[in-house]
């Protein structure tokens, strides 16, 4: 049996559609951690990167802190936190944060540095305050870069939240784990399928948000 009649099984049976188990319920589930995980992750590392990018401080310490992030293995911090939290939401949330905040942090911080000094010194010049500066010079000259470090982010957690199941939670990975487990590989099939449509979508969500939000001007840079 091959990977196309894996997930033609899959999404053809029924009971796959129905309750807590169904397909809906662990979407819901799986888009609900990754948003979740994303917000957090965002409200960490925007204000950083727009503060340090826009003053052009701390460049070398926000490298230092991306890469040690990038470096940690998520599935062993999730352990770790779960050793030390007990089972619940936050020791998931922990390892998914901690992945999607170095690439908002960096790629928010070397979009600001990339913005035209010549507008900038402009707007100084004119006697605009520095806050003023940063949202409505230096961000939306900004904003695409800035978007594809959520964007990256957004798809790293999509993909990571299945460890959620490892620790008895919901999502996508509840397929994967539980499948493997019963060696169903029908529904191991199903889920990773699943999770690839979902970083599918979330891409072309960002880009419908990208033609949305960003000037057309600055589209065309």
């Amino acid at each position: 049996m091959n990977v196309l009649n894996f997930v033609n099984a899959f999404f053809s049976d029924s009971a796959h559609w129905h309750g807590y188990d169904g397909i809906p319920a662990r979407l819901g589930e799986h888009v609900r951690y990754t948003l979740e995980a994303l917000a957090l992750a965002a409200a960490i590392g925007l204000p950083v990167g727009l503060v340090t990018g826009h003053y052009g401080r701390g460049g070398n310490a926000l490298s230092l802190v991306a890469t040690a992030g990038r470096a940690l293995p998520s599935f062993g911090l999730l352990v770790l936190m779960t050793t030390l939290l007990g089972f619940g939401m936050l020791p998931v949330m922990i390892p998914l944060v901690v992945l999607a905040v170095p690439p908002i942090l960096v790629t928010t911080y070397e979009a600001m540095r990339s913005v035209d000094p010549s507008p900038v010194d402009a707007a100084r010049g004119m006697g605009m305050q520095e806050s003023r500066i940063l949202l409505q010079v230096e961000l939306p000259v900004a904003l695409p870069l800035i978007l594809s470090g959520l964007r990256s982010a957004a798809i790293q957690i999509v993909s990571t939240a299945t460890i959620a199941a490892y620790v008895s939670l919901g999502g996508l990975g509840r397929y994967i784990v539980d499948g493997l487990y019963q060696r169903d590989y029908e529904k191991v099939v199903g889920g990773a399928t699943l999770v690839a449509v979902l970083a599918l979508v979330t891409l072309a969500l960002f880009w419908a948000v990208g033609r949305i939000v960003v000037s057309p001007g600055v589209r065309r840079r």
